[in-house]
């Protein structure tokens, strides 16, 4: 099982002042939260929730991650996490994500997590069947759009 999709679920959040430094730009560190925003918003997209997931007896950790970044945002911006499953295997899955500015286009960030699924002792586990059906449906969205 290696499952990529053209599907993309495009999240969006905007800066709180919370968010960034003394100079006014978003922390480096926030860019990952919005990765994880993208990511639950594309499961829920496909009809599921990490609570569901979760009451299906696994947990999904990251366990890689991975930003490039090419700009930065600033207080107030609208960013959009455009977020694509890049592959499914059966202990795990990667997401690619690209962060762009609302207004201007301009690619913020691009990023990659990749999740293991664990079970309630903290060790992998196959992920459910129910949960990889829900995820294979993003190839279908995909292939319609």
């Amino acid at each position: 099982m290696n499952d990529s999709t053209d599907y993309e679920h495009i999240s969006e959040v905007r800066v709180r002042y919370a968010e960034t430094d003394q100079m006014g730009v978003v922390y480096h560190a926030n860019y990952l939260v919005w990765c994880e925003i993208g990511r639950t918003d594309f499961i829920r997209a496909l009809g599921r929730s990490y609570a569901d997931i979760e009451r299906d007896g696994v947990t999904l950790a990251v366990s890689d991650a991975a930003l490039r970044f090419l700009g930065s945002a600033r207080y107030d911006d609208r960013v959009l996490v455009h977020t694509r499953l890049e592959e499914l295997r059966s202990r795990g899955m990667k997401f690619a994500y690209r962060l762009v500015h609302g207004d201007t286009g301009r690619t913020l960030v691009t990023a990659t997590t990749s999740l293991i699924a664990l079970d309630a002792n903290g060790r992998p586990a196959r992920l459910p069947t129910a949960v990889v059906d829900v995820l294979r449906r993003a190839a279908t969205m995909g292939a319609e759009s």
